[in-house]
């Protein structure tokens, strides 16, 4: 059609052992959002490889503006008007929010780069993205959401036709999410195509025009977004009613059971300020609190990737002292960072060696465990957690999302602990994931493991905790009891309606 911008068709892609995509098809129109949503491993990130060049398609046409393109690099498909902006920033830290945005394609004057107009212009594309910064500071002196709108600056400056989302509200806080969805509805208007790759599916309903939904690498439809409802769109994407897939009972708990696990007055100053907080055997504790409310700096003073500064951390009524992460390793204390590429994965190891790090470390590095026994180990939690790899030599970078998760968790769950802390551990992953993750969590708890969880999907952390802290700016504002919150209860606490704070 004439106003389609992007037309892939018949789009088909084999590797070895996994036809990743099987004859689909996908149109982007001129001044439209376009969601692309799938279960991970339903093959939405290998269709936007193909488009920009990362992948060649073994069969399949695309369209650009009706003239079939043939993207050869990321490079190539730049240069034809298809810009994408990541979810993990990969933009240099180091330089200028001006210099990244015009890096490789500096205005000059003569043989010398003309600093005075890349200043410029950078000041005014991002007054375009409704912010008025310094473009001379460097780009990691500002937050994650003000990065995000860099890359999209930088995206939308190289003319393009086609701007690609790939989970950018990931990092973002709602406010955040509201500007950048103003900054996406002015390109809009502008006739922009914009393809939204998301996990949170409000904002599928909040910003779409239309939905085109994968899974298992094949076509399952296109809807329009006002036409279908999330329970529909939940089914369609992983072929299974989602109440079934969310019939999940929170750990009971037991009479009389221990607290394996407190901490006093913990704090750092101009970090997080005074938290005391218990966990009993088999018990779920939730945290929840906005970006930046201190919930990550409270779970790495507790594992010992940052020391405290005052009050005490104890387990078992023994007081501990944690200098470092594997402090609370020989402690039996395991913890799954937020960051699972930054912190967790190992990308180019394989899940066999992903799964043994946590144990070989608190074996000791002189004391290496048999090639035959890490093998076992990892066939045993590829098992249990149901990741979908080939064999335990496949490198861990390869593997969707959600069973990255599952190796982070199968590394710490192979250490045998007894308290368990969850940053983040459905961050970025597809609803089929995250009920699998959270089920487990809940196993757990039966197994009279003291669980810690994070996460900024209230309705998760509702669903599963036995009691929820909430947090607020860096300090524990108040503590639920799980059985009777409601969204409304947290949500009043971190707009500070209500001042109680229970113990």
């Amino acid at each position: 059609m004439q106003d389609n911008v992007l037309e892939m068709k018949g789009i088909s892609i084999q590797f070895p052992g996994v036809r990743a995509l099987d004859e689909v098809d996908f149109t982007l129109k001129k001044g439209e959002v376009h969601a692309l949503l799938g279960e991970n491993g339903a093959g939405k990130s290998t269709l936007i490889k193909c488009l920009t060049g990362v992948h060649h398609m073994d069969t399949g046409t695309i369209l650009l503006d009706g003239a079939e393109i043939h993207p050869s690099s990321p490079q190539s498909a730049i240069s034809m008007g298809i810009s994408t902006v990541f979810q993990e920033i990969n933009l240099c830290p180091n330089l200028t929010v001006a210099e990244n945005i015009f890096i490789g394609r500096q205005p000059m004057t003569g043989p010398r780069i003309d600093w005075k107009t890349i200043n410029r212009r950078a000041r005014e594309l991002m007054e375009r993205m409704g912010m008025s910064i310094d473009v001379t500071r460097p780009l990691s002196y500002y937050s994650i959401a003000v990065q995000q709108m860099v890359s999209i600056a930088r995206a939308v400056d190289i003319q393009a036709k086609v701007l690609i989302l790939d989970e950018p509200t990931s990092s973002l806080d709602e406010h955040e999410v509201q500007r950048l969805f103003a900054v996406v509805r002015d390109l809009k208007t502008q006739g922009l195509g914009i393809i939204f790759i998301t996990h949170f599916l409000d904002q599928v309903f909040e910003i779409s025009d239309r939905i085109t939904v994968l899974r298992n690498g094949r076509l399952v439809g296109e809807f329009l977004t006002n036409a279908i409802t999330k329970l529909d769109l939940v089914t369609s994407m992983i072929g299974k009613d989602m109440n079934e897939i969310f019939n999940l009972k929170r750990a009971e708990q037991k009479e009389g059971a221990p607290t394996v696990f407190e901490a006093q007055h913990i704090g750092i100053t101009g970090k997080v300020e005074d938290i005391s907080l218990e966990v009993r055997q088999g018990e779920l504790v939730g945290f929840a609190g906005l970006l930046g409310s201190g919930r990550t700096e409270t779970a790495e003073m507790l594992f010992g990737v940052v020391r405290t500064q005052r009050g005490t951390i104890k387990k078992d009524g023994q007081t501990l002292t944690l200098r470092e992460p594997l402090d609370a390793i020989m402690k039996k204390i395991a913890f799954c960072p937020e960051d699972r590429k930054r912190d967790g994965i190992i990308g180019d190891l394989s899940v066999r060696e992903n799964i043994y790090l946590a144990v070989q470390a608190k074996r000791g590095f002189l004391k290496p465990m048999p090639r035959q026994e890490q093998r076992a180990l990892a066939e045993k939690y590829i098992r249990l957690l149901s990741i979908a790899t080939p064999d335990t030599e496949k490198k861990v970078s390869e593997l969707s999302g959600g069973n990255q998760q599952k190796v982070i968790l199968a590394r710490w769950m192979a250490t045998n602990p007894d308290v368990l802390i969850l940053d983040e551990p459905t961050r970025g992953i597809d609803v089929g994931a995250k009920a699998e993750i959270q089920r487990l969590m809940l196993e757990m708890c039966e197994k009279d493991m003291a669980v810690i969880f994070i996460s900024s999907e209230l309705d998760e952390i509702i669903r599963c905790s036995n009691r929820i802290i909430v947090m607020r700016d860096c300090a524990k504002a108040a503590e639920l009891d799980g059985e009777c919150c409601e969204q409304s209860d947290i949500l009043a606490i971190i707009a500070n309606e209500t001042p109680e704070v229970s113990a």
